[in-house]
């Protein structure tokens, strides 16, 4: 009988105890006991960005094969990596729509404060991959001219779609990172929002980051509200991430503990990707569409029912997104204990994303109900 391979599998993982256990002999660790005393006898890992895969962690154990259930992967060395024949894959796209459902809060709760009329506005997106395609797919249903920017893309596509980022950040309202972290090379992204940026700003600009803390430097963004060349600001990642920078803090308008991307859907995407991939891997014969059995239920109601007579498809729109997240309530979590940024995130409640939910509209118009099914909300 063939030996088990051995997985060690960080303990926050959602969804994912009892699955491989017929298959494998799988210790679950919290992010901090994940090191070389425990790995060294490990064939894989199954992790978050939290743990950082590189030669103190790896060298001289017997790991095969890392999957991280997330879409980022900056936390793994892939050159090292590479040169010791340790294969990795990470989950991409898995929590895109989470992404969505959280800018799309945020921008709404921020357009109703700050009084702003969402189709005269125009916004930039750098990084059009997974989750930068459906926040254009997003805004436009708002009614928002869109600009793109992705060099890498461009490369590949043509002109046609893009425009440079210089363009963008003239041109733009609204700005939104949606990259990866690349710390060099052409198309690095670390600290792309520096001095450097903000001074290009000709005017003021509301800037979104959901991406990595890294790709806005906190001193130049802390400068540029101050100076009012960014009238609003919407972070969910941070530099120095759980030890934020508290000044910043106060100065954003919406702050949230890097959980855009936790629906429970999401969370369980990335589990399924993380599960098929090692099966694949060491050739365990799961289903290679295997898929959570449950998923845990939100406390709030499948169905929404709205009365739309009299209101704007963007106050339905409203009404509906916020009933299925509420970006305020982790706004103010945050600002209330900024020391338990960690637990917020490995504590987060269940949400659920648009699909999920069943949309009843009393005197609803085509328009709205076009938009509805768009973003993927199902209507009865």
């Amino acid at each position: 009988m063939n030996k088990k391979i051995k997985i060690v599998a960080d303990s926050k993982i959602p969804m994912l105890k009892g699955v491989l256990e017929p298959l494998a002999d799988i210790e679950y660790l919290p992010p901090e006991e994940i090191n070389f005393d425990s790995v060294k006898n490990a064939d894989a890992l199954i992790i978050r960005t939290r743990t950082k895969c590189n030669s103190k962690l790896l060298d001289g154990t017997g790991v095969k094969f890392i999957a991280t259930a997330t879409i980022g992967f900056d936390h793994i060395d892939t050159s090292y990596c590479d040169s010791r024949n340790i294969k990795w894959k990470n989950a991409p796209g898995c929590n895109s729509l989470s992404v969505m459902q959280y800018f799309a809060s945020a921008l709404l709760t921020l357009a109703s404060r700050k009084k702003l009329n969402l189709s005269d506005l125009t916004i930039g997106i750098v990084g059009v991959g997974n989750v930068g395609r459906k926040i254009e797919r997003l805004t436009k249903s708002f009614g928002m001219k869109v600009l793109l920017n992705d060099p890498p893309r461009e490369r590949k596509e043509g002109k046609e779609k893009f425009v440079s980022l210089e363009n963008l950040m003239v041109s733009s309202d609204i700005i939104s990172f949606h990259v990866p972290l690349i710390k060099e090379g052409l198309d690095k992204t670390y600290h792309l929002a520096d001095d450097s940026f903000f001074a290009k700003l000709r005017e003021t600009k509301i800037i979104f980051n959901t991406s990595r803390g890294e790709v806005v430097k906190s001193a130049s963004v802390k400068n540029a509200i101050r100076s009012n060349i960014v009238s609003a600001a919407v972070l969910d990642v941070w530099e120095n991430e759980p030890e934020i920078d508290l000044e910043l803090l106060n100065l954003v308008d919406i702050a949230t503990p890097h959980i855009a991307g936790y629906s429970t859907d999401g969370k369980a995407n990335g589990t399924a990707m993380c599960v098929r991939e090692v099966s694949s891997f060491f050739n365990l014969g799961m289903d290679k569409n295997w898929y959570p059995s449950i998923i845990p239920e939100p406390e709030n109601s499948r169905i929404i029912e709205v009365n739309c007579s009299g209101k704007t498809d963007h106050e339905i729109l409203r009404e509906i997104i916020l009933v299925s997240y509420n970006i305020e309530k982790d706004d103010h979590n945050l600002r209330e204990s900024v020391k338990t940024f960690e637990k917020q995130r490995n504590e987060y409640p269940v949400r659920r994303e648009f699909p999920y939910y069943q949309i009843k509209l009393d005197d609803g118009n085509s328009s709205i109900k076009n938009t509805l099914i768009e973003l993927g909300f199902n209507l009865i």
